[in-house]
């Protein structure tokens, strides 16, 4: 009898483009986005969690360089619906506001914060699962609201760590942008030809004036050998898209201007320029000057609901990279007015703004500023030198947590003293108890500084170690005070 083939076993890995967050890593997001949060409730907002799953109509056809509703999302059939994983924090907002808008007060500040999910191509720092944390305002038309959100986002980054001159809020309007299209021949009929104009402008720190010429023109070739399709536009029509982008100048009034002269007579363009201006004012009036927040028509945005103005934080300072070459971070967040996105539900147009920060980016340029520590602090070690008396340990690390320490006691095998040291070496203990039946009969506990006993072990001599004990004995009773002594020291 032929045997069967044995089924093979799974490999232990996350499928392409996703990664596991360990402790350390954990405890370092949520102590930012509590900071991040502190800022947003001062403003006003309140948080929302809203269901990870929406149905694809309700997603709808905004995710970036796709046609498909369907593509670039992970979806699935159930029924008779499609049901996709949300790629945003903003497209569920909309679907909330259309559901409970009798309920919510007018206008309506949220903020949200977990984890997307994109069905793109993985690559370098680029996952198909990343956090985002957004805030916006929904219902109110006014670019008071924008400037507010922008003054708001500059308060969080300082509040994680950025300090100010490390950060940029550059601030445009789309308005402007749909103004210059129409100067440059195309109107809203050239869907197709408007879409990629936007993706290429959005991508001008990275490809460069020449590589977003090139989508602007035939199409570009990147370093994998993928070719992107261009936009086909006339050597004119790519002209005014470019003087566009290169409208900055060194002061607000003289970008505003320039824009203006632009856009000319266009009353689209003319009505964005004039916000623009106006958000300048507002945000200057309150001290957020160029310092922090700059108008620059090189923000765009690629998603396809922006209606007005849109924002994008970008980090300023240089660090190097793992081979010692210097790296920005770039943008490390964005956003805009979005006044139709709700209009999908209900048929009647709905203003709303707001701004999305990369949590997993803002991250990692918080550690390369030092801003972050690398380990958090791991928890006391209770060792068990007696299986018979584990209820006593037990007793020991509950006196330790009801005190607000951190503590566990070590529940592999106890026989070896040596693993359990090394056990809490690898949590990053910095204090282990030990306690044998002799020091239980005479009511007392050993307590081992294993920060200390590190220190002493790298540099001291032996005269020395004898005049630092590192592990010393206390009473059972002075437990929790003496551990504390310990942590604080």
């Amino acid at each position: 009898m032929a045997k069967g083939k044995k089924t093979p076993r799974p490999k232990a890995i996350p499928p392409k483009g996703f990664r596991d967050y360990f402790g350390a890593e954990v405890a370092e997001r949520k102590s930012m986005l509590d900071k991040i949060a502190a800022v947003y409730h001062r403003y006003g907002f309140d948080a929302l969690e809203s269901s990870a799953v929406e149905t694809v109509e309700a997603l709808g056809k905004f995710l970036p360089d796709v046609d498909r509703p369907n593509e670039g999302v992970f979806a699935w059939q159930e029924d008779e619906d499609w049901l996709a994983l949300r790629y945003d924090m903003t497209a569920p907002l909309a679907r909330v506001y259309a559901q409970h808008q009798n309920d919510l007060p007018k206008p309506y500040r949220r903020f949200a914060m977990g984890p997307v999910w994109r069905n793109e191509k993985p690559g370098p720092g680029r996952f198909r699962q990343f956090y985002q944390c957004d805030a916006d305002t929904v219902g109110t038309g006014s670019v008071a609201a924008d400037a507010e959100i922008c003054m708001m986002l500059a308060d969080a980054l300082e509040a994680v760590g950025i300090e100010r001159g490390d950060y940029m809020i550059r601030v445009n309007n789309r308005k402007v942008l749909n103004g210059v299209l129409e100067v440059a021949g195309l109107p809203e009929e050239a869907a197709r030809e408007r879409g990629i104009v936007l993706r290429a402008i959005d991508k001008l720190d990275r490809l460069g004036p020449d590589g977003v010429r090139a989508l602007l023109g035939a199409g570009r070739k990147d370093e994998s050998g993928d070719f992107t399709d261009g936009a086909e536009l006339s050597e004119a029509q790519a002209e005014t898209i470019m003087s566009f982008m290169d409208a900055l100048r060194d002061d607000t009034a003289a970008t505003v201007a320039r824009l203006g002269e632009i856009v000319g007579d266009n009353a689209t363009g003319a009505e964005g320029v004039a916000e623009l201006s106006q958000i300048a004012d507002l945000m200057g009036a309150q001290g957020y000057g160029p310092d922090r927040v700059v108008i620059d028509p090189s923000v765009v945005r690629g998603l396809g609901y922006y209606t007005g103005p849109v924002f994008e934080a970008e980090l300023t300072f240089e660090t190097v990279d793992e081979k010692g070459r210097p790296r920005q971070f770039g943008s490390v967040a964005g956003g805009g007015r979005y006044d139709d996105l709700v209009k999908r539900f209900t048929g009647q147009a709905v203003p709303a703004t707001g701004i999305s920060i990369g949590v997993d980016r803002l991250l990692a340029a918080l550690r390369a500023k030092g801003r972050l520590e690398g380990e958090s602090e791991g928890p006391v070690v209770v060792t068990v030198m007696d299986r018979d008396r584990m209820g006593e340990y037990q007793a020991m690390a509950s006196e330790l947590r009801a005190s607000g320490i951190r503590a566990e006691v070590y529940l592999g095998n106890p026989k070896n003293f040596g693993n359990q040291m090394k056990y809490a070496d690898k949590r990053g203990s910095k204090v282990a108890i030990i306690q044998g039946s002799d020091e239980a009969e005479r009511g007392v506990v050993q307590l081992k500084d294993l920060v200390l006993g590190a220190k002493i072990a790298e540099t001291a001599t032996h005269e020395e170690w004898k005049d630092q004990p590192a592990q010393f004995e206390v009473p059972r009773a002075d437990l929790v005070a003496q551990v504390r002594m310990i942590l604080e020291r």
